[in-house]
């Protein structure tokens, strides 16, 4: 096995880590809030506030530490993700949970813009958008395995082993960085004036808006995916597993596809997408009055609804590199950055629609988000395109 492709596989282990601590929370956010004596109303902004700071976090860090040694830097956020996922196991209440989730958050996006950096380094120009799709796929992954593992060990054991199993994945990614990480790696430094001019590009700040859109798109409903498959569509609790581990692995096929996309000009093709989300979204409810039906519908609503992943995060390296080199780290964290704004405004809508309308009607809001996602996609494609024209003559 070459050099190139042992640091591909390291790289998705560190997005399946991180997606492990993220996502894990929605699988056994039932068994958190009966411990914690908390509603699951409240401890739903469990997702909420980690996405919030993982948004606001992500920037700095990114600006902050663009100086320093990238290796270096990596290998410290690693060491401070631990710390907060431990801590997570370790909480005896509700705000120490929340505080441990903070800190886990305020470091995830760094380190997988970092990653993703790293990434557009080592990889051929041609086989970039594949490794993105295979570095996004890690947190479908960890989807299809890492969420219903620590739903399982939450279940018959306890949700603390969930998070502490995440925790020995993350001794043993930092051991594999510390060997597979080029130490050196070219780097434009620029103030931090200068990366964030790259904001001002219509290319990229439309862009933004509609990541964070779609991201608000899927967790307006995922958020409170396990009570939609079990209480709603009626399947039991030794069940879920099996659902959950079908949804993941429909979404890695997904992030195959996002690939795919990114290799011919995806963000084109991106608008029929959105309109098959906005239909089956304002359809969910009455699909959920069926086991068959629903579950077919949220199968679907997976392999699509994430689909903008790669041919965005391609877009915004490609313009970076092209006409802002000195901001490719900040370029590089902006599709995770939004996407985890866009998770805070799913998770807060879903939470404040699930009292007033229940689970099985909240995916109504989903279907506003995709359709206000829909107009930023065509209005984005309308840019690019009066861009290229401008530049050609």
């Amino acid at each position: 096995m070459n050099k190139y492709r042992i640091q591909a596989i390291v790289f998705v282990l560190v997005a399946f880590m991180l997606g492990c601590n993220e996502f894990m929370v929605v699988g056994i956010l039932s068994d958190i809030a009966g411990h914690l004596h908390v509603s699951l109303a409240l401890a739903g902004y469990l997702v909420t506030i980690f996405a919030t700071t993982y948004a606001i976090s992500t920037p700095f860090i990114t600006v902050l530490t663009s100086k320093y040694s990238r290796y270096k830097t990596l290998l410290v956020l690693m060491l401070i993700f631990l710390i907060g996922n431990t801590l997570s196991g370790l909480a005896t209440n509700y705000w120490f949970m929340m505080g441990s989730r903070i800190i886990s958050a305020s470091v995830s996006g760094a380190i997988i813009s970092l990653i993703m950096t790293f990434a557009s380094s080592i990889a051929p120009r041609e086989k970039r958008a594949s490794l993105v799709s295979w570095i996004y796929a890690g947190f479908s992954i960890a989807s299809v395995f890492g969420v219903p593992i620590g739903t399982t060990i939450s279940t018959n054991y306890s949700w603390r082993y969930a998070f502490f199993m995440v925790s020995v994945v993350s001794i043993i990614t930092f051991a594999l960085l510390v060997v597979i990480l080029p130490k050196h790696v070219d780097q434009v430094q620029g103030s931090i004036r200068n990366q964030l001019v790259l904001l001002k590009d219509p290319r990229i700040y439309v862009a933004v808006i509609l990541v964070l859109f779609t991201a608000a798109t899927f967790y307006a409903y995922y958020t409170y995916i396990r009570p939609m498959l079990t209480t709603v569509l009626g399947f039991s609790n030794q069940s879920l597993n099996w659902l959950l581990f079908g949804i993941g692995l429909i979404s890695i096929v997904s992030n195959r596809f996002s690939g795919m996309l990114a290799e011919h000009d995806g963000l084109k093709r991106m608008p029929k997408f959105y309109v098959l989300d906005i239909v089956i979204l304002a359809l969910l409810p009455f699909g959920l009055m069926n086991k068959l039906t629903g579950y077919g519908m949220l199968l679907i609503l997976s392999l699509i609804v994430t689909l903008l992943n790669s041919p965005a995060q391609i877009h915004f390296l490609n313009v970076a590199e092209k006409d802002y080199p000195q901001a490719l780290v900040l370029a590089s964290s902006l599709n995770s950055i939004f996407f985890n704004f866009g998770i805070s405004l799913g998770s807060a809508t879903a939470s404040m629609l699930v009292a007033p309308v229940g689970v099985a009607h909240i995916s109504w809001g989903a279907a506003v988000y995709a359709a206000i996602s829909l107009g930023l996609m065509i209005l984005l494609n309308r840019i690019i395109a009066n861009k290229r024209v401008k530049q050609a003559g």
